[in-house]
């Protein structure tokens, strides 16, 4: 393989020469993902990617960037580029000849670096761990990718949760599915079907799909962790003189007793009417005391919270 014409590294990646280490792989990585030649069928994408890939090879290393910041182009001492090292025949990077059906290079195998990065970049760009080499139908040196891991919203009742059990979703790509949906599932958990996410290359595995949950706002509860709130309306002679009285519940209603002399705002706890936990342990209902007074009274209930009004000594607004 020809060597790759000097350029400055700076210069291929698009940063300053002060550029932090942050700022060089992330120019890398858009420039990479912008120019892999399995993404990209453009004429020269393919040199493009073999030249920010040589620049992030030299200046993601301390050493070598050093080196090149004090030689420039002769930092490798007049070797030729394809004979340096990162880019000689012990890499870890064998070939395109896996990718979309693209030519390969000759086999010739590329070592990016030999970090990390370059495998994080492949899992970002194709949802998966980096390629592996395989042998193609006339012998030569293939690579496959796992197909990249997809996501797609699914939207749950505060019922389903609680109940858990199966739901059958389509997506806009067509696909429809029948899904478990585990019993308790929290809001912004996933949900993962190995093996239905998008297409391998080169004879590589499909990546998966994961539902991230979203639970739909409900009209009579709020959500907190496992425990559920709701408001609870009582008359003011039931609050005044107590009463036991009927909540509504995820799964119907239950009674609860409403202490003598309860304010708006109190809190009443039924234990286990929440949703479900771990080990099958509920979370709570609590149920906020709020206090209605009619809109339009009758003669007589006017007459009555007159003579209440006329007999009784309470100013809520005394100690204020």
């Amino acid at each position: 393989m020809p060597p790759v014409a000097f350029r400055d590294y700076y210069e291929s990646l698009g940063v300053a020469r002060d550029a932090s280490d942050d700022e060089i792989r992330r120019a890398y990585r858009k420039l990479a993902r912008t120019h892999h030649p399995d993404v990209n069928k453009e004429e020269g994408s393919e040199d493009r990617f073999k030249e920010v890939s040589e620049a992030y090879e030299v200046l993601h290393d301390p050493e070598k960037r050093a080196r090149y910041d004090r030689l420039g182009a002769n930092w490798r001492s007049g070797q030729d580029v394809s004979g340096a090292p990162g880019f000689d025949q012990s890499g870890g990077f064998e070939g395109f000849g896996g990718f979309g059906g693209g030519d390969d290079f000759g086999g010739t195998r590329f070592d990016f670096g030999g970090g990390d990065d370059f495998s994080d970049f492949f899992s970002s760009l194709f949802g998966g761990p980096r390629g592996r080499t395989r042998a193609s139908s006339n012998g030569s040196a293939g690579f496959s990718l796992r197909g990249g891991d997809q996501e797609a919203v699914l939207d749950l009742s505060l019922e389903e949760v609680a109940s858990g059990g199966k739901r059958r979703i389509s997506l806009a790509d067509g696909r429809s599915f029948e899904v478990a949906i585990p019993r308790g599932v929290r809001d912004g958990q996933r949900i993962r079907l190995a093996g239905e996410g998008g297409r391998g290359a080169g004879g590589g595995a499909a990546g998966d799909l994961y539902l991230r949950v979203r639970i739909a706002p409900h009209p009579h509860f709020r959500v907190e962790g496992r425990d559920l709130h709701t408001d609870l309306p009582i008359t003011p002679w039931e609050a005044a003189l107590g009463a036991t009285v009927d909540v509504r519940t995820l799964t119907g209603t239950a009674r609860v007793r409403v202490p003598a002399g309860s304010s708006s705002d109190r809190r009443l706890r039924l234990r286990g009417e929440g949703l479900p936990g771990a080990q099958g342990r509920r979370g709570d209902l609590y149920a906020m005391v709020k206090i209605r007074v009619p809109r339009k009274l009758t003669e007589t209930e006017r007459e009555l919270f007159e003579q209440l009004a006329a007999e009784s000594h309470f100013d809520p607004r005394r100690r204020r």
